[in-house]
């Protein structure tokens, strides 16, 4: 009993020091944040933060700055820029892009949301419209570029933060558009293909097309500025020792953004260093605590009265010890869904696009991968032969009460969050948000396949993986190598390709392996919650039906929306 109330306790105290410690971050100097809705075109609902700092009234307009996340992101992305600039003196709307986070669906329609966002920042009395500065990462890139190429004459100038001009999504650059261009792009971004048609970042100051963009059939110097900012057709070029996602994390891409509009518009001040990555490190331990809370109140319930009986010790070990056949079946659990990865992601790609029922094309390639790996890992437990694991037999509708509480009170933490601090829980784009109505109803589509593939990977795990003799902290860290670690040494290999040689082992599959950098935080959260569960009910089937809806939470929060549903 101490016990689950120490967990409780812990979750619960790590939740509210690290929403604190965001939202005095994300605050920093009197700044204010608001949640924003506001109608786009064709009556889309259009969804933003808006920091707005001291100062900026009517009378006293301040500067703005438009600030778009790439593709399967969220205006929360956008926080290290924002902070930094609100704290200059800059009124920053960060946006939802269509389809993602609470901007109405689908992904990609009317010109990104850009256009319409760009006009609402202007509608602002707090904002001096003639000091305006778009920023955007990848494809937020190209939904600043839609805005500029929709009102040419709203703004003064431009970041493209891992993105380009082109692309197929966009005008192409030319010397005179889009006004005062700042390009910063990393020497390890994995789309340096797609953005500026050659093989590695550190070669873009060659590219023809960033060239054109400039003036100029020489290569680009780095820090250089080129054209005339009166006129409109400044550029400058930033290379950054960092990778494409990596955008976000870094001090430089963030100080060459505020230097640019420091020379680009008027009305900015000047603040000492960047804070912002404290508050990455705020909502972090926020999401730690999460974890921490959903197993103490799993195990609070399974010592009431009405959940007693589904609490039991786990019956039996699949191994006596860890022999050459043990680390056999761990490795093969390992590097299957590693090994699976890129083609089934692809084969979903083109078997099971967006559409109606299922619109989210990601949440869609994730399913088939899961399903899929969840017969191949109960196949390979035919094949390996151990000893017999006995599973208490307990009720489904019990379980799933269970699971629907322990994952309400989850919910009901980032509710109070967001209510009392507007934050949500996440480092980098690895993040928990809530979900809106619409989100939450296809969350609930995308929920048996996923409760499919946990009740199969669980029984896999603790029926084929478990070792007698087990301390509590080696079962636990032998679940999350199992489930993790095949993604974490394989993301390991890719990476060093990427900074050793320019360019990943897979260099064609740049989104999925972003995508997959996911996985790994991911599935650690997912092997603790089972193995809490199983050591305290001697099932797989509780830890399956908390994951299963954990995950849709996540997923469905979190993707892009491709389809209206």
């Amino acid at each position: 009993m101490a016990s689950q109330k120490n967990l409780i306790m812990l979750g619960s105290l790590l939740i509210f020091l690290g929403s604190l410690l965001g939202h005095l971050i994300q605050t920093a100097g009197d700044v204010s944040i608001k949640d924003l809705r506001f109608t786009g075109s064709n009556g889309q609902t259009l969804s933003g933060l808006l920091y707005v700092p001291p100062g900026a009234t009517a009378e006293t307009p301040a500067p703005g700055v438009l600030a778009v996340h790439g593709y399967i992101n969220s205006r929360e992305v956008q926080a290290g820029f924002a902070i930094e600039l609100a704290r200059r003196g800059y009124v920053v709307l960060a946006l939802d892009q269509s389809g993602h986070g609470y901007s109405d669906g689908p992904a990609f329609s009317n010109g990104f949301g850009g256009p319409a966002a760009l006009a609402y920042l202007r509608s602002l009395d707090i904002v001096d419209n003639n000091n305006i500065g778009l920023e955007g990462h990848s494809m937020g890139g190209w939904t600043i570029l839609a805005a500029a190429a929709a009102m040419p004459d709203a703004y003064k100038s431009i970041v493209l933060q891992g993105s380009s001009t082109g692309s197929g999504f966009s005008a192409p650059g030319t010397a005179d558009w889009p006004r005062n261009v700042a390009v910063v792009f990393a020497q390890y971004d994995e789309f340096s293909p797609l953005m500026w048609e050659v093989e590695r970042g550190s070669q873009a100051a060659d590219s023809a097309k960033l060239q054109t963009l400039f003036g100029t059939d020489q290569r680009i110097e780095q820090g250089r500025l080129y054209g005339n900012i009166a006129q409109g057709t400044a550029r400058i070029f930033h290379n950054p020792p960092v990778t494409h996602p990596g955008n976000h994390l870094s001090h430089q891409s963030i100080r060459h953004t505020i230097d640019w509009f420091d020379r680009t518009l008027e009305g900015g001040r000047s603040a000492v260093g960047q804070i912002w990555f404290f508050k990455e490190l705020g909502t972090l331990t926020a999401f730690i605590g999460l974890v921490i809370l959903l197993c103490g109140v799993m195990t609070a319930l399974l010592n009431t009265t009405a959940f007693t009986g589904l609490r039991a010790l786990p019956q039996g070990n699949a191994w006596p010890e860890r022999s050459a056949r043990w680390w056999g079946a761990a490795v093969l659990s390992a590097i299957i869904p590693v090994a699976t990865f890129y083609p089934l992601f692809s084969l979903a790609g083109n078997w099971l696009p967006a559409n109606s029922w299922l619109p989210q094309l990601i949440s869609n390639q994730l399913i088939v991968w899961a399903v899929v790996n969840g017969l191949l890992l109960s196949g390979l437990g035919l094949v390996i032969k151990t000893d017999k694991v006995a599973f208490q037999q307990i009720p489904l509708i019990k379980s799933a009460l269970l699971a629907v509480l322990v994952v309400s009170a989850g919910y009901l933490t980032l509710l109070l969050a967001d209510f009392f601090f507007k934050v949500d829980f996440r480092f980098w784009f690895v993040g928990l948000k809530l979900l809106n109505l619409t989100q939450f109803q296809i969350a609930l589509v995308y929920l048996p396949p996923l409760f499919v593939f946990f009740v199969l990977a669980g029984r896999a795990l603790h029926g084929g993986m478990s070792v007698a003799g087990d301390s509590v902290t080696r079962q636990y860290l032998s679940n999350a190598a199992i489930m993790a670690g095949g993604f974490l040494i394989f993301l390991l290999l890719q990476y060093g390709s990427l900074f050793l040689r320019g360019v990943l082992l897979t260099p064609a599959e740049p989104l999925n392996t972003i995508v997959m950098i996911q996985f790994v935080p991911l599935l650690l959260i997912v092997s603790v919650i089972s193995t809490c569960a199983w050591r305290h009910t001697g099932s797989y089937l509780p830890g399956a039906l908390i994951n299963a809806l954990f995950v849709a939470w996540y997923l469905v929060a979190g993707q892009a929306t491709q389809a209206v549903w």
